[in-house]
């Protein structure tokens, strides 16, 4: 079987699905709203209602649960609210106890750097929040792990809660020259 691969770059307000499992707001906007994927296409793990950036979608399994591995660095620029400091940064590269399903959870070492704005980002959609609210920092965080909301909650424990979230790079594929909603169909997912 010929299997399809898709780099794709989803924009905020986007579910990282296709059919809605909601019963009460019936008005989300799908993954198949910017693209006639074909049948069997799944999204190779998820970014989260307000989240953008990079999404990988498959029709072979096999390429989806190697991607979604701790074998795959994932980074994200996250802009944060106030100016974070070097001790946060430091106690995020060590780990950091979050929250999950099961209780708690101590995140993995992970690579953190405090980053200048991005120059490179498309404009959002929506405005973030007014300059009055204070100052916001930008950081890259590059993880092999993928916990439902992660970064969100990684930042939010070391006091600089996320307000927007971009992953840009998934093992070797980047968001370079992809536009929110663009999807490039692409021959194979080497990561």
């Amino acid at each position: 079987m010929n299997h399809q691969h898709f780099v794709l770059y989803k924009p905020d307000g986007y579910v990282s699905q296709f059919v809605s499992q909601q019963t009460k707001r019936k008005n989300k906007k799908m993954l198949g709203d910017l693209f006639d994927f074909p049948e069997g296409t799944m999204a190779i793990g998820r970014l989260d209602e307000p989240s953008e950036g990079l999404l990988l979608l498959t029709t072979d399994g096999k390429v989806s649960e190697h991607i979604r591995s701790n074998k795959v660095e994932k980074e994200y620029y996250a802009q944060v609210d106030g100016v974070i400091n070097s001790e946060a940064i430091e106690r995020l590269k060590r780990g950091i106890e979050i929250s999950i399903e099961s209780g708690k959870y101590l995140t993995l070492p992970c690579e953190v750097v405090s980053l200048s704005e991005p120059s490179s980002l498309p404009a959002r959609s929506k405005k973030i929040r007014d300059d009055r609210h204070g100052p916001t920092s930008w950081v890259s965080i590059t993880l092999t792990e993928g916990k439902f909301r992660q970064v969100r909650k990684m930042t939010a424990a070391v006091g600089f809660p996320t307000l927007r979230l971009i992953r840009v790079r998934i093992g070797k594929i980047t968001l370079e020259n992809v536009q929110p909603g663009d999807v490039n169909s692409i021959s194979s997912l080497a990561v």
